[in-house]
């Protein structure tokens, strides 16, 4: 808004209202009078530019965008705590405590024989990322096997500035009132693990609504995540008497997202000395970004198509790849098209 502003123009347009008759060389009573009061004019506006920003949404810091928030009753969400599946040759007592490289673990509730859920003590998704065998921190009688062997609820880090911002200013756009859709994408996206979720209304039996996840890690949820949410938002046994986050009259049914391996076959001109397995896992990297991407806008989108086009561009992009073409989808030389319900993973890919 000030872009314009600099000390000299401030300064000049300062001396331009004294008298010609007056020296206002620099060095004069008259310019080092003006020149220390320029440069703090200048600092003022920086200050007002720095101010007005603070003041709107789009252009807020963090410190401030919350503060924003708070006006809309919307608060950053806190990290929360990977819960993964413990596999033990015993039953151990709740409350053991175990470790596994550099995070520790506690064991929070029993599943079945040997069985329970572990949760990690630090909070954020790098609980997300270790598995195998865990070392008690206690001594455990006849403890011979313990493992890590499966996420089930992912843990989130907290919340990014633009995504909060992003909250903050779809929080106008459309009301969240009385189990409307965006109620329960609102309400769902509080829940741990969640990363996406479409409501749509539905007819099965007894249900009339129903919520497609994706969690936190844009994959499929675990059967444990998907039951914790039924239970929060329309518990079994209760179904449609609005004991939980759906309203009276709402019964819900959730299912994980689901997805679909894509299968893709290039046909890649190399540079000289190079071949498919020089480049195969930054290919492998560059269909998993992409389909990242993809899965980031499910939520948003009616239906998501993986295009060759992008596949082929990103490939083109990797050091030793002269051209890609005829590139195949699930045997098809044409973009996929997937339901909407269906989220795109990569399957075999050969080069």
């Amino acid at each position: 808004m000030f872009e314009n502003i600099t000390p000299e123009r401030l300064l000049e347009e300062a001396l331009s209202q004294v008298p010609n008759d007056i020296d206002k060389r620099e060095g004069s009573i008259i310019y080092d009078a003006l020149a220390p009061h320029t440069i703090q004019l200048y600092q003022l506006y920086l200050s007002m530019e720095s101010l007005i920003n603070e003041m709107f949404g789009d252009t807020a810091s963090r410190e401030f965008l919350i503060r924003l928030c708070l006006d809309r009753g919307i608060t950053p969400k806190p990290a929360t705590h990977a819960i993964l599946k413990g596999e033990f040759n015993i039953d151990i007592p709740i409350g053991s405590r175990f470790s596994l490289d550099e995070l520790n673990y506690v064991a929070s509730k029993r599943i079945s024989q040997g069985i329970y859920e572990i949760q990690c003590e630090t909070a954020g998704s790098i609980g997300n990322t270790r598995f195998g065998t865990l070392i008690p921190i206690e001594y455990i009688d006849g403890l011979q096997k313990a493992e890590l062997t499966e996420l089930l609820v992912p843990g989130e880090d907290e919340e990014s500035t633009e995504s909060l911002r992003k909250r903050y200013l779809e929080s106008f756009d459309s009301k969240a009132y009385g189990g409307n859709r965006k109620d329960y994408k609102d309400k769902v996206h509080e829940l741990q693990g969640v990363g996406g979720v479409k409501a749509v209304r539905f007819r099965d039996g007894m249900h009339n609504v129903l919520l497609v996840v994706m969690d936190s890690q844009y994959r499929t949820p675990s059967q444990s995540l998907l039951n914790d949410l039924q239970t929060v938002i329309d518990p079994e046994g209760n179904k449609g008497e609005g004991l939980g986050i759906a309203p009276i009259g709402h019964v819900v049914k959730i299912e994980g997202v689901i997805e679909v391996p894509v299968n893709i076959t290039l046909n890649i001109t190399y540079e000289e000395s190079y071949a498919w397995e020089d480049i195969e896992l930054e290919v492998h990297q560059a269909i998993d970004d992409y389909f990242l991407e993809l899965k980031k806008t499910w939520e948003d989108s009616e239906q998501l198509v993986v295009r060759i086009i992008q596949i082929e561009t990103r490939i083109l992009e990797i050091n030793g790849v002269v051209d890609v073409q005829n590139t195949l989808l699930n045997g098809a030389p044409e973009n996929l098209i997937l339901g909407i319900f269906e989220i795109p993973v990569r399957g075999e890919v050969s080069g």
